[in-house]
């Protein structure tokens, strides 16, 4: 285009708007290079909040799942509301308690009403895909919000499983953990303009462990201690709790908590492999750095701490996990969070970094604030919930844990409170429920139960 002829003025003119137009493109460029986030969630089951390297673990080693603490953020006080597996998985999916959701145990289907953080992202134009463990009810076909299912009905098994994908059964050849890696990692290398989400739910760790032929053998060698608790006085435990040791010193040998634990950990190697697999496919996409990863277990799970196995119960093994996050755009790497957080802050939180609305009546947080330290009023307690299951043992509880303090109480039974002041005893073995001097305590812990579960209801 010829400027001849043009005034000084006139020539001013075009060239602030070629550079005001090329801004533009600029603009357009970065934002298409840039796009919106994509998000990949792995969920293990029974998976402790200790069993990965990064969390100090003596002989475990998980160097992918560390590799996204290292990247990202370690979530030093992660609990889960509720310590069972549909009620939890629920409560991750919602933002919401388990009595607001009606999950309350492994037996109840999931609402198809309920909004989820995938359906959300999928109106939202996301591509979506369920892979794994889904439980509630042995439901296994498709649920609303995914546009890739692949399940079974629920604990599946672990070699040769039976599986649903996309709505047809069939029996797939190989370990479960594998498989469902094999079939997350094809979906993502899948052809596709739109962003996506994966939901990978893992089986593993859940029992009986079952690891992958390749790590059977591999902790054999490794002679583990008996936890501290293991060994507790019963006095001041209420029944349930007293009738529940099925892991302690003298009534299994050595060697049978030995292999116990030999089996458990191999199990979840099988896991680090898979989120290594995963990692890896999304590196050679070149999108890591544009993807949320989360990771996190549904519940904890004691192994011979107070003499007990699974989890259900308030102490600190069943209710804590491993809760990992990293996206390098908001997640400074080697980031350490130490304020509490649970299960339902994970619907809040995707929602918010896709930048979709949060749905009104949610119980969990956004976090991030807590990403660049910006959060203020963070919590400073939350509520444990769990319900009566029969034939198990564990009796319905209502629980107010804060960053010194433990009140667990039995609404529908007549065992007794307890108090625990987990500062000076973190291995929750002594229960100063009945000590004069920490009436104050049981009194302020027993408001603040109340409010919570009136702020929740």
């Amino acid at each position: 285009m010829s400027t001849s002829g043009l005034t000084r003025r006139e020539l001013i003119t075009r060239a602030g708007a070629l550079a005001a137009a090329l801004s533009l493109v600029g603009e357009e460029v970065r934002a298409e290079s840039v796009g919106r986030p994509n998000f990949v969630f792995i969920l293990t089951d029974d998976q402790r909040y200790d069993a990965m390297s990064g969390a100090g673990h003596p002989f475990l080693k998980t160097p992918n799942i560390d590799r996204i603490a290292k990247e990202g953020a370690l979530f030093k006080n992660a609990f889960v509301t509720i310590s069972l597996c549909s009620p939890s998985r629920a409560c991750f999916l919602t933002g919401k308690y388990a009595h607001s959701h009606g999950v309350k145990d492994n037996k109840t289907p999931m609402s198809d009403d309920l909004p989820t953080w995938p359906r959300l992202l999928q109106k939202a134009g996301y591509d979506t895909a369920f892979i794994g463990k889904w439980h509630m009810d042995g439901q296994e076909g498709p649920r609303p919000g995914f546009n890739r299912w692949v399940s079974f009905k629920g604990q599946g098994s672990y070699d040769n499983p039976i599986i649903n994908v996309d709505g047809v059964t069939s029996k797939h050849s190989g370990y479960m953990t594998d498989i469902l890696t094999d079939y997350a990692v094809s979906w993502l290398r899948k052809s596709r303009k739109e962003p996506f989400c994966l939901y990978l739910c893992h089986k593993a760790v859940h029992g009986p462990f079952k690891p992958a032929e390749r790590h059977a053998h591999i902790f054999d060698q490794i002679k583990p201690e008996w936890p501290t608790s293991s060994q507790e006085e019963l006095t001041g435990k209420p029944d349930w709790f007293v009738n529940r040791q099925q892991m302690r010193r003298g009534k299994q040998t050595d060697e049978e908590f030995a292999q116990f634990v030999r089996r458990y950990y191999a199990t979840v190697m099988g896991i680090d492999e898979s989120v290594g697999k995963v990692l890896a496919a999304l590196d050679e996409l070149g999108v890591t750095d544009n993807t949320v990863i989360a990771f996190a277990g549904d519940n904890g799970f004691f192994i011979g701490e107070h003499g007990m196995l699974d989890k259900r119960a308030a102490y600190e093994e069943s209710i804590r996990i491993p809760f990992l996050m990293r996206y390098p755009k908001m997640i400074k790497p080697g980031t350490t969070v130490e304020k509490m957080v649970l299960n339902i802050d994970l619907c809040p939180t995707m929602l918010d970094i896709a930048g979709i609305q949060i749905p009104q009546g949610l119980h969990g947080r956004s976090l991030k604030p807590l990403f660049d330290g910006s959060a203020s009023n963070w919590r400073e307690d939350f509520l444990y919930e769990y319900f009566y299951e029969p034939p198990f043992a564990t009796p319905t509880i209502r629980a107010v844990r804060t960053q010194q303090w433990k009140y667990v109480e039995y609404p529908d039974s007549n065992y007794p409170a307890e108090l625990y002041d987990i500062q000076e005893d973190p291995h929750e073995m002594k229960n100063l429920i009945g000590e004069p001097s920490r009436a104050d305590v049981v009194s302020e812990m027993k408001t603040r139960l109340e409010r919570l579960i009136r702020e929740t209801s």
